[in-house]
């Protein structure tokens, strides 16, 4: 078995665990295998994939798309981030709810977030090396953004200090914005 699959406590979302083969001169770890990842239902075309580098207390997010709903399969090859999935879907079960995940560069672990998340991430170590597969192209006129710390979201940062924003993020609407938004 080369990946263990967790589903989540939101409909869609799926943890990746791939099994790490190391010794002493490393570690290899497969992450990405059309088949193997199409037969625990991750199918979609992936047409980007992305590579940002963070400082510690970074945070981008909860970022979305509005017309071109992106999926993305998230990792850290290198230090560790907290990351998060935000259900946005309009007739989910799980709609307003999140999910998060430790993910860093032992665990190699990976989070697959469908089409309709919101996403963002926190970075824990002092450096992190984030990498995504999208399953649709950037737009940036079609993002929009929540913001980080919402009441009714409820996000349970790991942090004990106030993370470091883009002047987009730090201006995000608060999801009950977003709602009568979504539902006009």
């Amino acid at each position: 078995m080369l990946m263990e699959v967790i589903k989540t406590t939101i409909d869609g979302v799926l943890l990746v665990k791939p099994k790490i083969f190391g010794d002493a001169r490393g570690y290899f770890v497969e992450t990405w295998q059309e088949q193997r990842y199409e037969e625990c239902g991750i199918d979609l075309l992936f047409v980007q994939d992305n590579h940002s580098k963070s400082s510690k207390g970074i945070l981008r997010g909860l970022h979305f798309q509005k017309n071109h709903p992106q999926g993305k399969l998230v990792m850290v090859s290198y230090g560790e981030v907290f990351d998060v999935a935000v259900d946005i879907r309009e007739n989910s079960p799980t709609f307003g709810k999140w999910y998060g995940a430790i993910l860093n560069q032992e665990n190699q672990n990976q989070l697959w977030i469908p089409p309709g998340m919101a996403h963002g991430f926190v970075v824990l170590s002092d450096v992190a090396h984030f990498h995504y597969k999208c399953t649709d192209y950037y737009h940036p006129n079609d993002e929009g953004s929540i913001r980080w710390n919402d009441p009714d979201l409820g996000i349970e940062w790991p942090i004990d200090f106030e993370p470091l924003l883009s002047d987009k993020d730090s201006k995000a609407p608060w999801f009950k914005d977003f709602r009568k938004e979504l539902f006009k």
